[in-house]
């Protein structure tokens, strides 16, 4: 059985208001805090996000009536891997040591069209969405809250940048087409006789460079301590969490933290999440930042461009049906 969490305090979890960002106003306190909490756990809440109610109202919405469609009409939306756009089912996710994760999502990312040049190349991860035409609201609503909290994480990017004693816009000049994915969640109840390994998300880091999670007010995101213990980051209404992923822990020469998070959910009811995984470039270059090295410091890791350590973490831990993430 999985040992009860506590829940974490806010100078564990920090609550970060935006309002300073998107007014326009000084940000350099915002900018410390937000550093804070990068290095000490790599998760943080923020509010006053620009995201609106009736936007995160609608998408959950649609999120609770797909999931409550048939199971063999969402097997008609499975997704390719190779552009990961559409219905992936329980069982395709595992890490490890554990089970599969008790999950299932329907994904979403920057809608190309077909005659653009990536996706005429086959480049992994760049393609048109799959909208069933049969479910217009589930693309209204996704698509309204994509183009939010894409507005979203770019703004965050600016206020990073800044933290980091860079230039404001460092990090959007690698996000001209960027490998954005926003990922509708579904939770069954996990049974009373659950073991330890089974979970709807095992432990994991994330492997890219921020994640922004809308959660429902069930919660069940915990996250793992520096001593090992695990404290519980629960729903706090108007608020989004936000984690630091792997690839940017890697970019601050370790700076900043990428923590080991799990979800469960003992409730007995179901639970929906949305994050918004907010990937750069397939081609930006991961070079360690002039701000987090020196001579007594040099830079711990090897180049790497954005998008083929993206696609070398999916096919890591990712099997779907008999193909992979980089299989053409």
């Amino acid at each position: 059985m999985i040992e009860p969490t506590r829940v974490a305090d806010r100078s564990e979890v920090p609550v970060l208001d935006l309002a300073p960002l998107l007014r326009g106003e000084p940000i350099d306190e915002l900018a410390r805090d937000l550093d804070r909490a990068c290095r000490e756990t790599g998760f943080f809440y923020v509010s006053n996000h620009g995201i609106s109610e009736n936007i995160l109202n609608a998408v959950f919405g649609a999120t609770r009536r797909y999931f409550a469609l048939p199971e063999e009409m969402r097997q008609r939306h499975v997704m390719h891997p190779y552009f990961r756009r559409g219905f992936m089912p329980q069982g395709v996710t595992k890490q490890p040591g554990f089970e599969a994760d008790l999950k299932e999502s329907y994904e979403v990312g920057l809608d190309l069209a077909l005659d653009d040049p990536d996706v005429i190349a086959r480049r992994p991860l760049h393609a048109p969405n799959q909208w069933p035409e049969e479910l217009p609201w589930l693309r209204e609503a996704a698509e309204a809250y994509f183009a939010q909290a894409k507005t979203l994480g770019e703004n965050l990017l600016r206020l990073i940048a800044r933290a980091l004693d860079l230039d404001e816009g460092y990090f959007l000049q690698y996000a001209k087409k960027p490998m954005v994915q926003m990922r509708m969640f579904h939770y069954p109840p996990q049974p009373p006789t659950a073991t330890a390994t089974a979970l709807g998300a095992a432990p994991h880091t994330d492997f890219g460079m921020i994640t922004l999670l809308a959660q429902d007010p069930i919660g069940g995101l915990e996250l793992k301590k520096r001593d090992g213990g695990w404290i519980a980051a629960p729903y706090i209404d108007g608020t989004l969490v936000v984690n630091i992923g792997d690839l940017f822990q890697r970019w601050t020469n370790d700076r900043y933290v990428s923590n080991f998070h799990r979800v469960t959910n003992r409730t007995g009811r179901e639970r929906y999440s949305i994050p918004m995984f907010f990937n750069l470039d397939y081609d930006a270059p991961v070079v360690c930042l002039p701000t987090c090295c020196s001579e007594q410091n040099p830079p711990r890791h090897d180049p790497v461009a954005f998008g083929d350590y993206i696609v070398s973490r999916f096919k890591a831990v990712q099997k779907f049906r008999t193909e992979d993430v980089t299989a053409a």
